[in-house]
């Protein structure tokens, strides 16, 4: 295996495992999942939370989120591990 596809596979994996993209893609999709819920709520919900749609804004926010993440991991990704000779 020559250095470059080794630069290659080790700049893969760390974009692969890159935190910034587990937790930007639950936060989407549970955002998109609660966003849904919000928009369906019945009065009841509504009532619940003494007239604020919590479902729609909580879902919002943790979209907003999620989508800051993915953007981060996008606009900076993670460098490759240094290789270490022992």
């Amino acid at each position: 295996m020559t250095d470059n596809e080794l630069d290659r596979k080790r700049a893969s994996a760390a974009r692969t495992f890159d935190v910034r993209r587990v937790i930007g893609g639950l936060f989407t999709v549970y955002g998109v999942i609660i966003t849904l819920v919000g928009i369906f709520d019945g009065p009841d919900e509504i009532a619940k939370a003494e007239g604020v749609r919590i479902n729609l804004w909580m879902g919002l926010a943790m979209l907003a989120l999620g989508l800051l993440f993915l953007t981060w991991q996008w606009l900076r990704p993670a460098d490759p591990p240094t290789p270490q000779n022992h």
